[in-house]
């Protein structure tokens, strides 16, 4: 069992840094132009026959944005891939291109033939992806999970739960469910398991103190579950950076898969000329080469993600980035309070700051104190005076601190001052220290 001894979250901040290393190069320009040209095409397919009902609703899905979490990105991507893939079964195909023999007829046959071995391969790489990324993820919490009689109960749990939801969707796909079916059980399964590992994170009082100590679960792991799908925590910085490409290849494999569906219904009534076939074939060139790419680039971000970092580190990163920093004038005579409530105990209080320098240096008087819940009042910072400081302590008691920069002490001059200050989660508790307090 691995150590989470003085290990914190990841955090938003330390991926903006970790991301900062991972730059992904941009799609190709023929992504948003051949998209175009797909959606102009099925309009064009529009005009000739209106759309019946599941084609009203393909049209109103492509018309929408694509979602906004990376994950439902991919099974989206997914969806459509298998729903295309299954249009271009030879078995799906208008009876007019069946039956026909002519060499045209023969040209779109082999065209459609090889779109749907490149879909199907993009596929593959999508689902081997997928579950790659699975196994590492439970692989790695395993790590820091009891390596006893609990961990095997652990992996003994999670295969009978996926053997159970996997004969959940085969139940829905032999009794004639459709792909979308299929693929909105997936869905709802994915979000049971986050809704599960949320509620895991979030738990109190005696029932998290089973968790950690029967289950073995530590609490910073406890913490990382529930922070990490948070609208504002550390995914999002995952969909900042990574979300506008693989939304942009959601779109474009969703225009496609329109097209084909409205151009089979209207297979005899509107022939398509050989360069808007080519528009097809490099659409779906263009698709699979880029999706391809860019899972090949998440892949190695995600693989060298970690779950935690050292609280120094955290506090490091969070205090070099100077975007985060705020600014105050303190006026001669006056002081100003930074005060930050903390009931968790071994969290990291950290903070940066400067004065603005003119003509001549000033400095500024800065000290630290706690007053508890009962009203007692520690000083954990005494008073000095700094042009600059930076610092951290770990968090005793649970109480009201005060961070205070004093200039009372000047008579004349106001000073500028450039801050920041956090408080960084809980460090993770010594298991044995905890066990024998609770003996």
């Amino acid at each position: 069992m691995a150590s989470t001894e003085g290990l914190v979250p990841i955090t938003r901040t330390f991926l903006a840094s970790y991301y900062d290393k991972y730059p992904f190069s941009p799609l190709s320009d023929d992504v948003p132009r051949l998209s175009s040209q797909i959606r102009s095409l099925s309009s064009d397919l529009l005009s000739h026959l209106p759309p019946d009902e599941g084609e009203k609703k393909l049209v109103g899905d492509a018309d929408r944005s694509a979602p906004h979490k990376i994950d439902e990105n991919m099974w989206k991507n997914r969806e459509h891939m298998e729903e295309i893939v299954f249009l271009l079964e030879e078995s799906r195909w208008p009876p007019a291109l069946r039956l026909e023999s002519t060499p045209e007829a023969l040209e779109v046959a082999t065209l459609f033939n090889e779109l749907k071995v490149k879909l199907q391969q993009t596929l593959n790489a999508l689902m081997l992806f997928q579950a790659k990324n699975s196994e590492r993820i439970f692989d790695t919490v395993m790590t820091y999970m009891p390596q006893d009689f609990r961990g095997t109960l652990i992996r003994q749990q999670r295969e009978r739960s996926e053997k159970n939801k996997q004969a959940e969707v085969d139940a829905v796909v032999n009794s004639g469910g459709t792909i979308h079916d299929k693929y909105a059980l997936l869905w709802k399964q994915q979000m049971d398991r986050r809704s599960q590992l949320a509620q895991l994170g979030s738990a109190t009082g005696v029932y998290k103190t089973l968790v950690k100590y029967l289950v073995g679960v530590p609490e910073v792991l406890l913490d990382f579950i529930r922070q990490i799908n948070d609208d504002h925590g550390p995914m999002e910085e995952q969909r900042h950076r990574y979300g506008p490409p693989l939304y942009s290849l959601t779109s474009m494999v969703l225009s496609i898969r329109l097209f084909l569906s409205l151009y089979w219904r209207r297979f005899e009534t509107r022939k398509l000329k050989r360069e808007e076939l080519a528009v097809l074939d490099q659409a779906v060139n263009v698709y699979t080469s880029e999706f391809e790419r860019f899972i090949a680039f998440i892949s190695e971000v995600f693989a060298n993600s970690p779950f935690f970092i050292s609280a120094e580190e955290a506090g490091s990163i969070e205090a070099s980035k100077s975007d985060d920093f705020k600014e105050i004038s303190i006026p001669a005579g006056k002081t100003y309070e930074v005060s930050l409530t903390v009931d968790t105990l071994n969290s990291y209080i950290a903070w940066d700051f400067s004065l603005v320098q003119g003509k001549m240096n000033v400095d500024i008087g800065f000290s630290v104190e706690c007053i508890n819940y009962a009203g007692q009042k520690t000083m954990i910072l005494p008073y000095r005076r700094y042009e600059a400081d930076q610092g951290n302590f770990c968090t005793c008691v649970a109480g009201n601190y005060k961070l205070i920069w004093d200039n009372t002490y000047s008579a004349f001059f106001k000073k500028a001052l450039r801050y920041k200050v956090d408080c960084i989660l809980p460090v993770v508790e010594q298991v044995s220290s905890t066990a024998e307090a609770e003996g």
